[in-house]
C-alpha cells in the first residue's frame, strides 16, 4: 500500500462520522440490553437471580442504569473515559461472574471461555474508547 492510500486511510479515520459509528457500534450491545431489559423487567431480574445476585430487582436496576448511561456518556462526547470506565468495569465484573470457564468442564466450559476473552475484547476496547477521547480534546469529539 502506497503512501497516498495511507493518507486517504488516515483521513478517512479522522471523519467525526467514523469516530461516531465506531463508538456506536461498540456500545450497541448495552443499548439493546437495557431496552430488552426494561421491556421484560420480570426477565431482568430473572437473569441477575439466575447469575446469584442478591436483591435482584435492584441488580436489574443497576445494570439498566449503568447499560444507558455508559453509552449515552460515550456517544455525547462528554466524559468518554467516564462512560468507557463505567462499562469496561461492569463488563469484566459481569465476564467474571457469567463466563466462570475456570469451574466448567465439557462444552460449557468452551462456550464460557469464548464469551470471556470476547468481554475482555470489549474491554480493551472501552479502554482505547478513553485514550483516544483524551487525545481528541477536552470533549473527546474534535
Amino acid at each position: 500500500m502506497g503512501a497516498d492510500e495511507l493518507r486517504v486511510i488516515h483521513r478517512v479515520l479522522e471523519w467525526p462520522l467514523v469516530w461516531f459509528l465506531a463508538r456506536l457500534l461498540l456500545v450497541s450491545a448495552y443499548l439493546i440490553g437495557a431496552a430488552t431489559k426494561l421491556t421484560d423487567w420480570p426477565g431482568a431480574v430473572a437473569e441477575q437471580a439466575h447469575f446469584g445476585m442478591n436483591p435482584p430487582a435492584f441488580w436489574a436496576a443497576l445494570t439498566i442504569a449503568i447499560e444507558v448511561a455508559g453509552p449515552l456518556l460515550i456517544l455525547s462526547g462528554r466524559l468518554v473515559w467516564l462512560g468507557a470506565g463505567m462499562l469496561g468495569v461492569f463488563t469484566l465484573l459481569a465476564a467474571i461472574k457469567a463466563n466462570a470457564f475456570w469451574t466448567m468442564v465439557g462444552p460449557e466450559r468452551f462456550a464460557a471461555t469464548n464469551a470471556f476473552f470476547e468481554h475482555l475484547g470489549l474491554v480493551g476496547g472501552f479502554i482505547l474508547v478513553a485514550v483516544v477521547a483524551g487525545s481528541r480534546g477536552p470533549q473527546g469529539t474534535s
